[in-house]
């Protein structure tokens, strides 16, 4: 629980101090994103139809790091969640992730560029399988970690619509726990740390108002491997629909739906709704 708490301190000094910075923005850079604390509750007392207490809480962190100077177009994406579940004396990890996805594109006209871009993913901490008499963990912090990179072109209408695709692409599927690794999770190769892949990636990405204060933004990633089931595209959709209050109030939808064979073979879904205090930096 220390751990836990350190975690979100961390997240919450870093988006406090980058709101600070942001107000300093000049010359060929433009930074900009939002930090929010996103919580649900239930309670019941004497409810005859059943049901127990619960407190889910979420942090996330989302930045975006833009330069624009003559046919230069990078753009940087940061995103972090950690969400925990309080469930009488017993605390669960509702949410983990962390990700930079960065593509830096060289302008051949006003929509279309050369580009070459650079993905990362992970989580911060162990996650468990709670379905077992005694919890049973699946992952952790670079277990596994993604790494994936290429060069390739993208349709960029403006800073929030594009479409990348990299037909020539490495990814690295790095699992680094040994407790993991020794069991070949996440399609690597029993006791080693490392799996190799090669194969196209397009990345997808828009955000657009639907109406006044209701926002709606996503982004896809696919992958397919030429080395081992082309067919089998790994999908990783992460959708979020915020709906704004006020200045610091919203009511967030996020749904994030991943499909990986070498990870699971089913649709793996994560959906997220509550009341979000938040602050844009």
């Amino acid at each position: 629980m220390r751990k836990t708490l350190f975690l979100f301190s961390i997240l919450f000094v870093l988006g406090a101090g980058l709101a600070q910075e942001s107000k300093e923005n000049s010359g060929p850079w433009t930074k900009n994103g939002h930090f929010g604390f996103l919580f649900t509750q239930s309670a019941f007392d004497n409810w005859i139809q059943g049901g127990e207490d619960a407190l889910s809480a979420q942090l996330k962190f989302d930045y975006n790091l833009l330069y624009k100077q003559g046919k230069n177009d990078w753009t940087t994406k940061i995103l972090a969640f950690y969400g925990m579940t309080q469930m009488k004396d017993v605390a669960k990890k509702t949410d983990d992730a962390f990700e930079i996805n960065s593509i830096y594109g060289r302008k051949i006209n006003d929509l279309w560029n050369y580009t070459f871009f650079g993905n990362f993913k992970t989580q911060f901490t162990p996650g468990y399988d709670y379905s077992m008499p005694e919890k049973v963990k699946i992952s952790n912090a670079f277990a596994p970690a993604f790494l994936a990179l290429g060069p390739g072109i993208s349709y960029k209408k403006s800073d929030n619509f594009y479409v990348n695709y990299a037909p020539v692409t490495s990814k690295f599927v790095i699992v680094t726990d040994p407790d993991l690794n020794a069991i070949g999770a996440f399609g690597v190769e029993p006791g080693k740390s490392l799996r190799y892949e090669f194969g196209s990636n397009m990345q997808v990405y828009f955000k657009v108002p639907l109406m006044q204060n209701v926002e709606l933004e996503n982004m896809t990633n696919l992958f397919s491997n030429y080395l081992d089931k082309p067919q089998n595209v790994d999908v990783d959709n992460l959708t979020t629909l915020r709906m704004k209050i006020n200045k610091y109030l919203s009511a967030v939808l996020t749904v994030h739906g991943i499909y990986d064979d070498n990870t699971l073979k089913a649709l793996q879904l994560s959906e997220v709704f509550g009341l979000e205090f938040g602050l844009d930096i």
